[in-house]
């Protein structure tokens, strides 16, 4: 009788969670058992990745314009893998526009605080300013809201609205880049139009994702839009109040 040959299989444990793995990636975790050099081959198939049209920030913003409720439904409820991260999306074109007005000075024609330099207040809304991303997460808890007293028969929790409005606010910044980058070329003063053509696009898509049939709907989503932005105004209003008692 011939000898079989035998197989001899390596083993080694998992880096991140100390399974037994006996192949490319732990069976546990889905962790590579080799991670390849960072080198500029990783920078682009990175840069491909972020911007693959099929699953990344370009596919994002085309449902996000043609479809956005249905996009954002399916996102909440079926498939998580086709749009970006939500979270990620609005910081991101946060930051664009923040970059862009930083290059332009867009803001210092049309947004400006009176007070002493490093009073509390004049600092936080410094910090408003400079911080897009994160102040539009914050915001959006206060639209979120409205927007769960207002439709609160549609069922949806408080963190699947605020989901919703990263999406939908992150598009508006898009919407406000694109104004201002042709301002800082152009000099021509274009911030009040993407002003009104960024709530009316949140209004349109905040309509579309709860009941794109009904007119009401989409009046439901400007009122509590608006109330929002009021109330975190006023919240930021009296929170540098408070701040300037206490350092008086």
């Amino acid at each position: 009788m011939e000898n079989q040959p035998t197989t001899r299989t390596t083993t080694m444990n998992c880096r991140n969670c100390n399974a037994t793995v006996t192949s490319n990636f732990c069976c546990d975790c889905g962790l590579p058992v080799q991670i390849n050099r960072v080198d500029w081959h990783y920078i682009v198939h990175e840069i491909q990745h972020v911007l693959h049209f099929e699953k990344g920030i370009l596919y994002t913003i085309k449902e996000l314009l043609l479809r956005p409720g249905t996009s954002i439904h399916a996102f909440i409820t079926t498939d998580r893998s086709r749009l970006v991260k939500p979270v990620l999306f609005i910081i991101v074109t946060s930051l664009i526009y923040t970059t862009i007005d930083h290059l332009f000075h867009i803001e210092q024609g049309y947004v400006n605080y009176n007070g002493p330099k490093n009073s509390p207040s004049v600092l936080i809304y410094n910090w408003i300013q400079s911080h897009y991303g994160y102040t539009n997460i914050i915001m959006g808890i206060f639209i979120a809201l409205w927007l769960k007293l207002f439709y609160r028969v549609q069922g949806y929790n408080l963190f699947e609205i605020l989901i919703l409005l990263c999406f939908v606010m992150g598009m508006g910044m898009l919407i406000f880049s694109v104004f201002a980058m042709i301002e800082g070329f152009t000099g021509i003063h274009l911030m009040q139009i993407s002003s009104i053509l960024g709530l009316s696009y949140c209004t349109w898509a905040i309509g579309h994702f709860f009941d794109k049939t009904r007119v009401a709907s989409y009046f439901k989503a400007l009122g509590a839009y608006i109330l929002g932005m009021a109330t975190f105004s006023l919240f930021v209003f009296a929170l540098g109040m408070l701040v300037d008692f206490i350092a008086s």
